[in-house]
């Protein structure tokens, strides 16, 4: 049965040969084109300094003596720790899954960086640079002590 106010073609309802004209978002039930209504642009998710995130936001700020700039807490993770021993020599070791010869290798050099999926190695021998994706790495080693910071839930030194 046909709903009023829905156009469809070919007589009418389903045993006259007709069909039902689907719903479409972008016209009015009377098969005119629907009026578009000005968007806003969604809020920020961040709010600049200054301004004060909408009523019923989640975002909140803690207060800092640092002039209201705060970073959030660093956590245990292996990138993290990696940034904290920048400068120093390592020996990673990566596994490659996939390879049929010699999936495991050794990287050894210095940190330069770390981010989230990689670590950057420069080969102070070769002169070689490495960029490593973390998702291979088995382990890293070090000849020296390890930075790492009590906030991360070790034990400081």
């Amino acid at each position: 049965m046909q709903q009023p106010g829905s156009p469809s073609y070919g007589g009418g309802g389903p045993f006259n040969g007709g069909y039902q004209v689907p719903y479409n978002p972008y016209m009015a039930q009377n098969g005119a084109p629907r009026q578009q209504q000005p968007q806003q642009p969604p809020p920020s998710m961040y709010p600049s300094q200054g301004q004060m995130p909408p009523s019923g936001s989640s975002f909140q700020t803690s207060p800092t003596s640092n002039g209201g700039a705060s970073s959030p807490p660093q956590q245990s993770y292996i990138e993290n720790i990696l940034r904290l021993n920048k400068g120093k020599l390592a020996s990673v070791f990566m596994t490659f899954e996939g390879a049929k010869e010699n999936n495991t290798k050794l990287f050894k050099g210095i940190i330069e960086a770390a981010g989230r999926d990689h670590l950057i190695l420069s080969d102070p021998q070769t002169g070689m640079r490495y960029l490593l994706p973390l998702i291979y790495l088995d382990y890293a080693s070090f000849e020296e002590e390890i930075e790492y910071a009590p906030e991360f839930g070790g034990v400081p030194r």
